[in-house]
């Protein structure tokens, strides 16, 4: 009779707090945070204390992944002048005191790899992530122009791009590569290629946004050509022991866009090229990257990483309105997706993962927390008993 206890007596440990190895990677659990833009970088697009602390707070909170947010290839290529970039050695320099600190918390830390393309020189977030306007100019911003695989803007009022030439999209892999040799040699664990939400190479993928007519445009294949060659140039920087995510708009969300059996094909040329993971998000193809073309409810793109997981076998992460530890661990145990990313929902609450640990029956004695703050609530344990709960939620109040 199986009572549901292991050997040992004691309850089973979630999937979501089992460790997850990747190639030479094992991550302590399956929960990660994606990337996410935050504009504040140090001088010169390097990595200050901001992104220290910031970042360094989910490795304190118990994540087994972080990723470093859309990090620039070359200068061109920033979505917004406050970016982070990796194209020369003072940026390599600048990420090593904060991979030293989540290293230290037990915590991988991964960077995702960006180029703007025609969304690039564009408002940050909290200035509406659409294109510059006339008083962000005369506030200061830097304008310069984006460049495309064709000279069609995002849309109306946007910049309009430089068609990159042939030429141009051969040397891309190069550029994408020395970016890669720099993130090895900056010391991450893992790195993400970024091919989602409209930025350049999403937009070769597309058929909405490309349209060229040479080797790079044309049909499914050809628009797949540059980001994988692109793959291929930055697996062949990396050891053969440190995984390779992509992050996939599964979906443009709109009929003419890329869809789910494009996803599924490339999913499949991915993972013949080296990739290991593939992070599926969607949408961001004709508006900003956080443009609703998909509607949203809760879970709503984890069927994009089932499928890419069943039909092209292939490891994949779900993101995207996953709120609760129940909904994460029924992903996992369903097969739905490999990883759990934890965005939005992460910066509401930094400990979440340690919070979902409780949630779900383990880490009742805090021993998971870094010592330095679960010392201090074990010890809370006894004094709260008979009026709130290990975690502090009141139970009584007389």
């Amino acid at each position: 009779m199986n009572d549901g206890l292991s050997s040992g007596g004691q309850a089973p440990r979630p999937m979501l707090f089992e460790p997850f190895t990747i190639r030479g990677l094992t991550l302590k659990n399956r929960l990660v945070v994606p990337p996410m833009v935050h504009y504040r970088c140090d001088p010169g697009n390097t990595c200050g204390t901001f992104h220290v602390v910031h970042l360094g707070r989910y490795a304190l909170g118990g994540f087994g992944l972080v990723f470093v947010e859309a990090t620039g290839v070359e200068e061109v290529g920033l979505i917004n002048e406050h970016d982070l970039g990796i194209w020369n050695e003072a940026q390599v320099e600048s990420f090593k005191p904060l991979i030293a600190f989540m290293k230290r918390q037990g915590t991988a830390i991964g960077i995702q790899l960006a180029h703007g393309g025609r969304k690039s020189s564009s408002q940050t977030a909290m200035q509406g992530m659409g294109p510059l306007t006339e008083q962000n100019l005369k506030d200061g911003a830097r304008q310069w122009q984006p460049v495309g695989p064709t000279a069609e803007p995002v849309a109306k009022g946007w910049l309009t791009p430089r068609q990159l030439t042939t030429a141009e999209c051969n040397a891309m892999a190069g550029t994408w590569a020395k970016a890669a040799r720099n993130a090895v040699a900056a010391g991450f664990d893992t790195i993400e290629i970024h091919t989602a939400h409209g930025y350049l190479l999403a937009s070769f993928l597309s058929p909405v946004s490309n349209t060229r007519n040479d080797e790079y445009g044309g049909d499914r294949a050809g628009r797949m050509r540059l980001p994988l060659e692109i793959v291929e140039a930055v697996r062949a920087e990396m050891p053969a022991t440190m995984p390779l995510f992509v992050r996939v708009s599964s979906v443009d969300g709109t009929q003419e866009g890329w869809n789910m059996d494009d996803t599924v094909a490339f999913a499949h040329e991915l993972k013949v090229r080296g990739v290991d993971v593939i992070d599926c998000s969607s949408g961001g193809i004709s508006g900003t990257a956080t443009a609703a073309q998909v509607p949203r409810s809760l879970g709503f793109q984890v069927p994009f990483a089932e499928r890419v997981r069943k039909e092209a076998d292939i490891p994949t992460m779900a993101v995207g309105i996953i709120l609760e530890a129940q909904q994460a661990e029924a992903i996992l145990q369903n097969g739905q997706a490999d990883l759990i990313a934890v965005g939005r929902q992460s910066q509401f609450n930094p400990n979440i993962a340690h919070h979902w640990a409780h949630d779900l029956g383990i880490n009742a004695r805090f021993e998971d927390w870094s010592p330095e703050f679960g010392w201090w609530l074990e010890k809370r344990i006894k004094t709260l008993e008979g009026f709130a709960t290990p975690t502090g939620v009141v139970t009584r109040r007389t």
